[in-house]
């Protein structure tokens, strides 16, 4: 192995601070400057906070913008396969030895002080968006917003918040009300912020945050609106009334992320006309967000007339979504028995993903998701999965449980792989 090798390097930042997350900006200000504070050499930023969603919507705006001839920076977070994943330049990965070079240039700069991981590689981000030209800098949050590393840019040209639910409780608080404060805390005077739909009491907080800051809001269900169609689905801000095709990313869910991303990208600087937005809407691409796999070893062993799905969403909110959707393929006529394949992290609560699944699956293989160290094991999924209603029986490996699955039923059936992006990123490294 190339000792260079940017995995080499990730490990060694990974040892800056005891704690995976500790969320202030103190640590990201100070390596800022010490790399010349490229924070303020950036092209237009749109922010993005939220629960779910955010990286679909920041997907949805990358496909429109290149669409419009335009070049985007990207910033999202986890990974699934490589972390190249989290850093677009221009359009493209990181290219690995840059990646390289950056890496190892802020972990000079910060000279061994205490810094989590996700603090100095986003100062890595910044970087490199500073030095690259482009149009526009797609930023996401990794966790919460008032305090989380991205949000060092003083005035971005847009802010976004994607639907927010319970998550990340130890971190952002115990309600909704807390946690949406939380997330508003990317809102900036004088700079609009876009809301998506909300639960009444994440959206007051959202507002007296705007109140608080002099930020003007664009907020679903009084700006603007989204309805579906037949052949798509129809937009309406302040009475301006647009029709879009069907999204390419798969579920209704989607529909309500395109549309937000819709109304983000017409509040921005940019003339990208509605026809450009749809051709964007209908090529983009975002692995693991209700993925059906169609290549690869695994889907090769698949005996016909079965199907694999894959999606990495945690929380409750991720588990209604995927029970909606199981439930429109059974009213549009397909009733293949489905089987999960799941695996989720200690700092997650399985009961809340699996709650809403509970009537439709006839079995469910839990599993310990490999190579992970913060994964819950497979056979405490399985009994509190047998406790809330599942049929749930501990499986070796991720292959073991599909083998399960297969000898479970007689004809076809679906398998969902669900529960954890680090799940989807063990199956995708080997079947993207």
């Amino acid at each position: 192995m190339n000792p260079k090798n940017s995995d080499v390097v990730l490990a060694r930042l990974t040892d800056l601070h005891p704690k995976v997350i500790d969320l202030t900006l103190e640590r990201v200000h100070r390596l800022l400057e010490r790399v010349g504070h490229p924070e303020h050499r950036l092209p237009p930023v749109i922010h993005v906070a939220g629960t779910n969603g955010k990286g679909s919507v920041i997907a949805y705006m990358r496909a429109a913008f290149e669409q419009a001839g335009l070049c985007a920076h990207v910033y999202t977070s986890p990974h699934l396969v490589r972390f190249n994943e989290r850093i677009r330049l221009a359009g493209k990965l990181i290219d690995e030895a840059d990646l390289v070079h950056l890496l190892e240039e802020c972990e000079a700069a910060n000279n061994r002080e205490p810094i989590t991981f996700f603090e100095i590689t986003t100062v890595g981000a910044l970087l490199a968006f500073a030095r690259t030209p482009a149009d526009v800098v797609l930023l996401e949050t990794g966790l919460g917003g008032r305090l989380d590393a991205t949000n060092v840019v003083k005035r971005p040209a847009l802010t976004v918040i994607t639907g927010i639910s319970i998550d990340h409780q130890q971190y952002l608080g115990d309600t909704i009300g807390q946690i949406a404060s939380e997330k508003a805390g990317i809102l900036k005077a004088g700079v609009p912020c876009v809301v998506g739909p909300q639960p009444p009491e994440a959206l007051a907080a959202i507002r007296n945050r705007a109140a608080e800051t002099g930020c003007s809001l664009i907020v679903s269900g009084t700006d603007w609106t989204v309805e579906r169609l037949a052949t798509g689905f129809r937009v309406n801000v302040d009475g301006h009334v647009c029709d879009y095709p069907v999204p390419a990313l798969p579920g209704e869910h989607q529909i309500t992320n395109a549309a937000l991303a819709a109304v983000a990208v017409g509040h921005t600087d940019f003339a990208i006309s509605r026809n450009i937005l749809a051709r964007g809407l209908t090529a983009v691409s975002w692995p693991a967000r209700f993925q059906k796999l169609v290549r690869g070893p695994l889907v090769e062993r698949m005996p016909q007339g079965w199907d694999v799905w894959l999606d990495g969403g945690h929380n409750k909110a991720a588990g209604q979504v995927i029970a909606a959707e199981v439930r429109r393929w059974r009213a549009n006529g397909d009733r293949r028995p489905l089987h999960l394949v799941f695996g989720m992290l200690n700092s997650k609560d399985p009961r809340e993903f699996l709650f809403p699944l509970a009537e439709l699956v006839v079995s469910a293989g839990m599993v310990t998701i490999p190579g992970e160290e913060n994964a819950l094991p497979g056979c405490r999924l399985a009994e509190l999965a047998r406790a809330n209603g599942l049929p749930g029986v501990e499986a070796a490996s991720p292959e073991a449980a599909f083998e399960a699955a297969i000898g479970a039923t007689d004809g076809p059936g679906i398998i969902l792989v669900c529960g954890s992006l680090h799940l989807a990123g063990c199956i995708l490294a080997e079947n993207g």
